[in-house]
């Protein structure tokens, strides 16, 4: 099997959703556990966030929302497909129903631009990226995740859903000249299923993964052949790290969700800056680096 050094992104997600999610991501930026960070822009405390970006020059993305929340471009409040009669999106489910009923109008989508990789929206999404000169996006195929056991039915098949929808947007997103990591976890160790063991499962098995195939592709005799050297893998690990949220604060819009008030976004933290956990990564030759560096 060809060596490989591991170039891995380690994502905090929802960066904006309330004070106590960014206060954990910072902590963790500080303590060299998370390398990169999505904002979620409809946050109640978007600005503290880009304010917290700022201070510490945390590398920052956008946490493209159609789903969750209420919108904060004026010309979608007026009225639009992508929200229902109170006026919030039509959440994880619920746009996905809208779509497949052929009620979603794709201007809407072009106005605001998690569902990226939905149909019909892939192809305004990467439109929308290539105009705006945005090279890197996320595309959550996880190759592991069939075979973890330990995850929720109702939740595994609504991952494998994402996966299959994911699947059907790589031709898409190639065509636009985007880019994205070479493997993609998170799904697979999410709250309460993230612990060490995990994280480095996931990452060893889906590199183990991706290298056979790499090399498979390749005849022995090509010069380009991975066994001539040291192959880099990059990875994308998505976390949602922070403290607990409390209502009434929070949220984008209809106060914070149950997800975000759980213990678990605390055990991601207290797993992400273990220090045993770093010190695997040092043995693996896994560097952490955010999404600029590709």
């Amino acid at each position: 099997m060809p060596k490989a050094t591991v170039k891995l992104i380690v994502t905090g997600d929802d960066f904006g959703y309330c004070p106590r999610r960014n206060q954990g991501i910072v902590e963790c930026f500080l303590a060299g556990a998370v390398s990169n960070v999505s904002l979620l822009v409809n946050g109640s405390a978007v600005s503290d966030a880009v304010q917290l970006a700022r201070r510490y020059h945390i590398p920052i993305g956008l946490h493209a929302n159609l789903s969750e929340g209420l919108p904060v471009c004026p010309a979608l409040k007026e009225e639009s497909s992508l929200l229902n009669k109170e006026g919030f999106f039509h959440g994880k489910m619920g746009i996905r129903t809208v779509l497949a009923e052929g009620l979603l109008k794709m201007l809407a989508i072009i106005i605001v631009i998690i569902y990226h990789c939905l149909p019909e929206i892939r192809h305004v999404f990467a439109q929308v990226l290539e105009e705006y000169g945005i090279i890197h996006t996320r595309v959550p195929i996880e190759p592991d995740l069939p075979h973890c056991s330990w995850i929720d039915p109702h939740l595994m098949d609504f991952y494998l859903g994402v996966e299959k929808d994911s699947l059907d947007t790589v031709d898409v997103f190639t065509k636009h000249g985007i880019r994205w990591p070479d493997i993609y976890i998170g799904l697979s160790t999410m709250g309460k299923n993230m612990s060490m063991s995990n994280i480095l499962r996931a990452i060893d098995n889906a590199t183990t993964d991706f290298l056979a195939k790499e090399n498979a592709s390749i005849p022995s005799s090509s010069p380009s052949c991975p066994d001539q050297g040291i192959r880099t893998v990059t990875i994308e690990l998505m976390t949602h790290p922070g403290y607990p949220s409390v209502p009434p604060v929070g949220g984008c819009g209809e106060g914070p969700d149950d997800f975000s008030q759980s213990w678990e976004r605390l055990h991601e933290l207290k797993t992400l800056k273990n220090p045993e956990l770093q010190s695997h990564y040092e043995t693996r030759n896994i560097q952490l680096c955010a999404f600029k560096d590709l």
